[in-house]
């Protein structure tokens, strides 16, 4: 039997999407979220599970292997461990994963394991419980205690994600690898992307991971480094522990050159880039009535829309949606 590859005008290889399962959040990082913001998706707008697994199993037909479960916050959404287990069981989807901010975690951790769901990708930009409110607007020691439940269901890798941003929280990189040494993390480092008003703000607070390398470079012994998974990151490995640091970094060294994911938003749209408004808006289509063979010429439709790549730096002010809006 011959495999099903999905492929883009440049010849990359389409086998990751990232699901957004709601554009809600209960935190409000202040790069991705105004404080204030209340202009969410109406629930009868938002793909139901059963659209969601139409959609999906229709790309795994199509060759995508992985899948992430992202938000806004996905453990807003009720019940997304039944969501988790119908994913998991798609012929032909291998890799369940699911991004973060925690705060609910702790009471559904051994639910989305049992669910399929292996690999958790968690936000965490502060170690201080002062400034991670002001990042964030919540607290602390409910992401701690997600992340604990997380280790003790049997996650692995449990991967943790640090905005840098300077005068904020740029001071707590080596104390965030402390951490991440002392648990058996993963650690990647992002730099801040000018999605929105909010993360255009955010700017201001531009670290180039570049200089944040080189400075772990002085405290510590860095090796050449792998993580499995289908994200941008580059790796390094601290020597002597099994750490892994990623460096994340849109803006100072771009990867569209090797993109192979495109994101579906909660109300059912194609978005094959972060930093483009390339998109296909499939609820019409599935509330309409298509058929499965339909679904696949939509995703060929808007898998031949995926530009080159963004223009973050070029065009800075282009992209007007939030992140969460998008699917983290």
């Amino acid at each position: 039997m011959t495999e099903t590859v999905l492929t883009d005008p440049f010849g990359r290889r389409i086998e990751y999407v990232r699901v957004s399962v709601t554009d809600r959040c209960d935190l409000r990082c202040f790069y991705c979220m105004p404080r204030g913001f209340r202009d969410f998706e109406e629930p009868e707008d938002w793909l139901s599970f059963t659209e969601i697994e139409r959609v999906m199993a229709a790309f795994a037909r199509l060759g995508t292997r992985r899948i992430r479960l992202t938000g806004g916050e996905p453990l807003v959404r009720r019940d997304l461990p039944v969501l988790a287990r119908r994913l998991s069981a798609l012929p032909g989807v291998d890799d369940i994963s699911m991004s973060t901010n925690a705060t609910r975690l702790a009471r559904s951790a051994d639910e989305l394991f049992a669910a399929g769901v292996r690999r958790i990708n968690v936000s965490l930009d502060s170690l201080k419980p002062e400034v991670f409110k002001e990042i964030t607007g919540g607290k602390l020691e409910k992401v701690l205690d997600g992340l604990m439940a997380a280790k003790a269901a049997g996650f692995r890798p449990i991967k943790i994600n640090m905005v840098v941003l300077g005068g904020i929280n740029e001071d707590e990189v080596e104390d965030v690898v402390e951490f991440c040494l002392e648990h058996g993390f993963t650690l990647r480092f992002i730099e801040t992307m000018p999605m929105g008003d909010t993360g255009r703000q955010a700017t201001g607070h531009y670290v180039d991971l570049q200089q944040v390398k080189a400075r772990l470079a002085r405290r510590f012994e860095l090796l050449p480094g792998m993580m499995p998974g289908g994200g941008p990151a580059r790796y390094v490995q601290v020597a002597g522990s099994d750490l892994h640091i990623g460096f994340i970094t849109p803006i100072s060294q771009h990867f569209c050159a090797t993109c192979n994911r495109v994101r579906l938003s909660v109300d059912g749209t194609i978005y094959t880039c972060l930093g483009n408004e390339h998109k296909l808006e499939l609820r019409p289509r599935l509330r309409a009535g298509c058929s499965d063979t339909e679904i696949e010429d939509a995703i060929h439709e808007a898998i031949a829309l995926k530009p080159e790549r963004h223009e973050f730096k070029e065009n800075p002010d282009k992209i007007v949606r939030f992140m969460s809006m998008t699917g983290g």
